[in-house]
């Protein structure tokens, strides 16, 4: 049985750090291999790319997600006991309560406050000189998930929550000041929500019971206990952190319709070219370059051995752009999504496989309606100048995100049916 190729490298923490995105796909190139292993955080780690990968890696008779993702991430990103780490029935019954809160109907919902608060910052945003646009989507995106979940938010403290589940997102990637930033942001905004838990059921909060933070706060779990009251926090969190992740799309969002001027127009008149360019602009710009797992038994694939307990990376970054699956992948072409056949392991920017019983992230399809949102209220309810600044994106920082966060002025409102 061959060995899976390794890379010769006593340890390859640094280097990950110093390519972000581009270390999986270029290690594959060098080696000719969808596959090989490499030691970070002092681990022999599996990283894989490609749909066949995909299609492996969502197998949950091979993989587990229980201590797969590093701790670092766990303290800023996703917290601890949430759903991402939970597999099996733990994960199925958890997951079955976020796919209903995040139901149809719900997304029609928040994408109408979405909306809302677009058309009300737009008309502030005629009275500014300058503003720099990823931290005002972030207050949209903030103000209208709280809404939505039944969290109550007083205009004094949108900015300090706001900030707090922007550096949850923004340090999960880094290192030194940006990760210790982030750690204390979820310490904080998991005080903030264990507290609107215990208030709800002390029955000091008067919440809706079909918005989120009641559905959570009465959530039991399959002991039929109630959650934890920080494990509640953070499946909270799990709803209002990834909403306001969404303003770096728009960013990007934006950033595509500045470098590709002719859909501008086409976004204007044609409601069909939204969900396309809203869906390219998420096949090349992932938030992060890869996922974790864990092998769960030993096993073999492709004639390479998975030992237990290994744990195994997935280039969601490669992956998107691999020029066996999209052609010409590196170039922005939003017309292939009106042909694209809706694979489950081919476009793997928030996983793959299905949502319901896999890992597949439930609020995808919220994403991408409040990225359609975003780029009809920047094509169709507003005009605006980008001055001169810095949009380099450096694929060594994770997230990525133009360097300037894309600063605009000289903002109009434009009236429907312009």
């Amino acid at each position: 049985m061959p060995d899976i190729p390794r890379v010769p490298q006593a340890e390859s923490s640094l280097s990950l750090l110093g390519e972000g995105y581009s270390f999986i796909p270029s290690r594959c190139h060098r080696l000719g291999t969808d596959i090989f292993q490499v030691r970070l955080l002092m681990q022999n780690t599996i990283c894989a790319s490609g749909k066949e990968a995909a299609k492996l890696f969502y197998d949950e008779r091979l993989f587990q997600r229980q201590h797969a993702a590093p701790r670092m991430l766990q303290k800023t990103l996703f917290g601890e006991g949430g759903v991402q780490g939970l597999d099996d029935e733990a994960h199925r019954h958890r997951k079955a309560m976020f796919m209903s809160l995040l139901s149809d109907e719900a997304v029609v919902e928040l994408v109408r406050l979405n909306e809302a608060y677009w058309q009300a910052a737009i008309e502030t945003w005629q009275h500014r000189d300058r503003l720099i646009l990823m931290t005002e989507v972030q207050t949209i995106l903030t103000r209208t998930v709280c809404e939505w979940a039944g969290v109550p938010l007083a205009e004094d403290e949108v900015t300090q929550r706001r900030d707090q589940l922007a550096a949850m997102i923004d340090g999960a990637g880094g290192i030194g000041a940006r990760h210790w930033h982030a750690r204390r942001a979820r310490k904080e905004a998991e005080t903030w929500m264990v507290e609107l838990i215990r208030q709800w059921r002390a029955g000091a909060l008067k919440v809706d019971k079909d918005l989120p933070l009641a559905v959570i706060a009465r959530h039991r779990d399959m002991d039929g206990a109630l959650l934890n009251e920080r494990v509640a926090a953070v499946e909270m969190l799990n709803l209002l952190r990834p909403t306001v992740a969404v303003a770096r799309f728009v960013i990007f969002a934006a950033v595509e319709l500045l470098a590709h001027p002719q859909w501008r127009q086409r976004l204007q008149q044609e409601d069909s070219a939204l969900e396309p360019f809203a869906q390219e602009v998420r096949r090349l710009h992932a938030f992060f370059p890869f996922t974790a797992a864990r092998v769960r038994k030993d096993f073999e694939w492709r004639g390479y051995f998975f030992p237990k307990g290994t744990r195994v990376l997935l280039d969601l970054y490669g992956t998107n752009r691999d020029a066996r699956l999209w052609e010409e992948p590196e170039a922005f072409r939003p017309e292939r999504f009106s042909t694209w056949d809706g694979g489950a392991f081919n476009f793997i920017t928030q996983g793959g496989g299905d949502a319901a019983t896999g890992h597949r992230c439930p609020g995808e399809p919220l994403a991408i309606a409040l990225l359609v949102n975003a780029l009809r209220m920047l094509t169709r309810r507003m005009s605006y100048a980008v001055p001169a600044q810095d949009l380099d994106i450096k694929a060594s920082r994770m997230p990525a995100q133009p360097e300037s966060l894309l600063i605009i002025s000289d903002v109009r409102y434009l009236p429907p049916n312009r």
